[in-house]
């Protein structure tokens, strides 16, 4: 039996990723690495269709949601930086 249930937190991220255009804009590994720190970051909601979250989701929460989510973004874009930074100095002295 499969079940369809679904993080909200991963739906808002990707239509953030999205509207910000990374989907077009960034590499696709690194985008996946880029979602999956930003989402280990942040709560679980689990939702069984869209079209309810929309439906019962009052709209403070909703903003809240997509601050923390923009908030775990930015978090999750430096820790990256960060990382590429030093693979690269890492290259370098090798």
């Amino acid at each position: 039996m499969q079940l369809e249930i679904r993080n909200y937190y991963e739906v808002l991220l990707m239509e953030i990723l999205s509207d910000e255009g990374l989907m077009d804009e960034l590499p696709e590994d690194y985008l996946a690495d880029l979602s999956c720190i930003t989402l280990n970051q942040l709560p679980v909601r689990y939702i069984r269709h869209l079209v309810d979250a929309y439906f019962f989701e009052d709209y403070h929460e909703l903003q809240q949601m997509k601050n923390e989510i923009q908030a775990a973004l930015e978090r999750s874009r430096a820790f990256l930086k960060k990382r590429n930074q030093q693979r690269l100095r890492e290259a370098q002295e090798e």
